[in-house]
């Protein structure tokens, strides 16, 4: 066993006193449990023996996985075999101190280790169990497992991604995963809020693949509008032009004229006023049905002169848009900067590392500059077992 760390303390937040007990690995479960932890929760994670699989995900710092360490920041480590009698038993004990329980095993799994649902209810009955999975607890799918690109795949998203000429294309992150832990994070927020009135916890069941279908957008409201599936759009959006990327004489740029108006301004900061009287892009319902001819008047306007140049007049005139970034380019941003949402882990391993920051800024508690050290294996067992006495 590792040395144990320095105590991790949460920063101080609407979930401080809350105590999650969590079981979860490598992306959709941590990811949700880190954003409760940012939101002040104590997050104690158990692993297995040999440690949750992200722990062997590059990149490195040392021999720490920085994808293990930006996820899992700020918690503590216990490891139990739950399959071994004496962690079962220890186990059951710390679900006695826990508010939440968060898991996101196959569907079943909990059950044969004796920790179901009915079971964990009756012995605890303001315990919250949170279970994200990729198919959810019900239906015929179930059992199955799921990957993000699984659920990307099945779930309609890589139908919308790419361009039409193109191979299918996975999201660039692994918005299956994350799409669940904020789902899971929503739900056990709500399920919080409800015990305040209750006194009893509930079963939360977030499937990977229903927040797909969830975050399909306009896309099911254009399915059974026509009834003909969306085709992929690149940069596009399907019911907004212009709305898209344009190459400027050395780099690309981003923008997007919502309304008319907002159009008829974009033209005549682009020397051509006359395309906003054009019966082909009068309308966004014009432009739209003429896309690829505005797209190329655009374009060719575009790349009259540099990138900081538009970018310059666009602001001046209340457009919206921006240079197209890299990951360099976008956590460089004074803007990113201004709003903390690049944070320093302090402690541990990978003492300094930067992270991203929590995007829920809220009046009535600080947003630090700093997250706890990223956990050891089971390097935090003594204290952990200190909420067993009380500690």
């Amino acid at each position: 066993m590792d040395q144990p760390s320095a105590a991790p303390v949460p920063p101080p937040g609407p979930l401080s006193g809350i105590t999650i007990l969590d079981l979860t690995r490598v992306l959709a479960g941590p990811f949700a449990t880190m954003v409760l932890g940012d939101l002040g929760a104590r997050v104690i994670k158990v692993e297995p023996p040999d440690g949750d699989d992200a722990r062997n995900f590059p990149p490195w710092i040392g021999d720490t996985s920085a994808y293990f360490g930006s996820l899992n920041r700020g918690k503590e480590s216990i490891a139990l075999d739950l399959k071994a009698d004496a962690d079962r038993s220890l186990f059951g004990q710390l679900l006695g101190q826990a508010d939440v329980l968060v898991e996101n095993f196959r569907p079943g799994t909990l059950e044969r280790l004796g920790f179901g649902w009915d079971a964990l209810h009756a012995a605890h009955p303001r315990l919250i169990l949170a279970s994200a999975s990729g198919f959810g607890q019900t239906g015929p799918w179930a059992s199955r497992p799921a990957y993000d690109m699984i659920v990307q795949g099945m779930g309609g998203l890589m139908s919308l991604t790419g361009h039409a000429d193109g191979p299918p294309t996975r999201v660039g992150t692994s918005i299956g995963d994350i799409a669940a832990g904020l789902f899971t994070a929503v739900g056990i927020a709500a399920a919080l809020h409800e015990r305040n009135r209750t006194g009893l916890g509930q079963r939360i069941d977030v499937a990977m693949l229903d927040c797909q279908i969830a975050i399909l957008e306009n896309a099911v409201a254009r399915y059974f509008a026509t009834g003909v599936a969306p085709p992929p759009s690149g940069a596009r959006h399907p019911a907004i032009a212009p709305f898209g990327c344009f190459r400027a004489a050395d780099a690309h740029l981003v923008l997007a004229a919502g309304n008319d108006r907002m159009f008829r301004t974009l033209a005549e900061v682009l020397g051509r006023p006359a395309l906003a009287d054009d019966p082909r892009f009068a309308s966004n319902r014009g432009r739209i049905d003429n896309v690829e001819s505005l797209e190329a008047e655009l374009n060719a306007c575009f790349r009259a002169a540099p990138r900081a140049e538009w970018l310059a007049k666009l602001e001046a005139a209340g457009i919206p848009a921006g240079p197209l970034n890299d990951v360099a380019d976008a956590v460089s941003s004074p803007q990113v900067k201004a709003r903390n949402m690049l944070v320093e882990i302090a402690g541990g391993n990978v003492d300094g590392m930067k992270v991203a920051g929590n995007p829920i800024k809220l009046s009535g508690h600080p947003d630090p500059a700093t997250r706890g050290p990223v956990p050891e294996l089971d390097a935090d067992r003594p204290r952990i077992l200190d909420l067993l006495h009380g500690g």
